[in-house]
């Protein structure tokens, strides 16, 4: 095993920007000192929509305050609220369950597939009733769901599908981008996520123009744009920021560079990994489709176990979602009587995930793997 690197390797980057602080730091006087004193959905948003749009092939772009936003607004420009239900992974991030609630709505749980780790398509169908108006999966960890089975099954029985891409930009399946399978995807650019930016922010991604057109009403207290003051709807205040615009446009041209290395750094722990399965390690495998490079997770039934070696070793793990969303107190009210939910009970209480980003070193990337492969060779069960 490689010795310890000097310092503890954290989970996520304390220096995601520092090459580009000058840059940001010139932006802020660009934008604070410019004549027209916009300092949201000005220009530098505009642009960045339609770069965004000619990257991903979509008919339009919405920039937003976040990636919950951008579901709710997606959801509140679909009308969906009071009454209605929408199908939901049962292990994932909050948003997938709040904003449905906050819409009016109420979350229906399905179970997620126990390798993709993601909805299960299968698991959704039976949970349909008239009451449906929506099918919600999200894409989590470096896997995307299901999206060609989630698209058949919304257009089978007349449904919209939300896809939470928020975190998958870069990922592709079947040739499509992540966020292009639904009637609307979207991105966050929270710090840590492939497109971070140092702040809050996201984009809501369709080829429905309507759909778009409602959305940006939405996101600026239901005004459309031309006529101010004037309120078509009650919307929200989910704006956003001219000076991470002008940030985001120019880190775009390094954005394939980062997706890269962020794969590198991913096969080469698959590749380390695949051994370790006789071990009662799990690991995703090295590349295909429909697949993105956030965050790097293995799935084993000794997870605390190798997150205290992990830790004693000077790396930082993290541990997503120890519950699943219907055994979460804000949301076990809504779970239905007698439901479980086996496979996301299992992910939430063995996956672990491991540090993965752009600017990791060889040598640390390697101690980690070094890390994970020297802790089942005391504690791996082979099968």
């Amino acid at each position: 095993m490689t010795a310890p690197p000097a310092a503890a390797i954290p989970f996520f980057s304390p220096d995601l920007f520092e090459q580009d602080r000058d840059v940001l730091h010139g932006i802020v006087h660009a934008v604070g000192t410019c004549r027209d004193q916009k300092f949201i959905l000005g220009e530098r948003t505009a642009r960045l929509e339609r770069a965004l749009a000619a990257r991903t092939g979509a008919g339009d772009v919405v920039a937003c305050s976040s990636g919950t936003s951008a579901l709710s607004l997606v959801l509140a420009a679909m009308g969906v609220g009071p009454g209605d239900e929408v199908v939901v992974p049962a292990f994932g991030c909050a948003p997938l369950a709040a904003t449905v609630i906050d819409a009016g709505a109420r979350p229906v749980f399905a179970d997620i597939d126990p390798v993709r780790l993601t909805a299960d398509p299968a698991a959704a169908e039976p949970l349909i009733t008239p009451r449906t108006r929506a099918l919600m999966p999200a894409h989590m960890f470096s896997v995307m769901a299901d999206m060609p089975a989630f698209r058949e099954l919304a257009d089978r029985h007349g449904l919209r599908l939300i896809e939470d891409s928020a975190l998958a930009q870069g990922g592709t399946l079947r040739g499509r981008p992540a966020g292009r399978w639904g009637d609307a995807g979207l991105y966050s650019f929270v710090q840590v996520k492939p497109f971070g930016m140092p702040g809050e922010g996201g984009v809501v991604i369709t080829d429905d123009a309507g759909l778009a057109a409602d959305v940006r009403m939405l996101r600026n207290h239901g005004q459309d744009g031309v006529h101010r003051f004037v309120h078509h709807r009650i919307g929200q205040n989910s704006r956003f920021d001219e000076v991470m615009a002008a940030f985001q446009l120019h880190r775009l041209a390094g954005l394939d560079a980062r997706l890269a290395r962020r794969a590198e750094i991913s096969a080469y722990y698959s590749r380390r990994f695949a051994p370790l399965a006789e071990r009662g390690l799990i690991a995703p495998p090295e590349g295909g489709d429909g697949r993105f490079h956030y965050v790097y997770t293995v799935l084993t039934d000794d997870r605390d176990a190798l997150h205290a070696h992990l830790a004693a070793h000077g790396v930082t793990a993290h541990v997503y979602y120890p519950r699943p969303l219907p055994a979460q107190p804000a949301f076990a009210r809504y779970a239905r009587p007698g439901e479980t939910w086996p496979n996301a009970e299992s992910a939430a209480r063995r996956a672990i995930s491991l540090p993965l980003y752009p600017n990791l070193t060889d040598a640390q990337a390697e101690h980690i793997a070094d890390t994970v492969c020297a802790f089942t060779g005391v504690h791996g069960r082979t099968s």
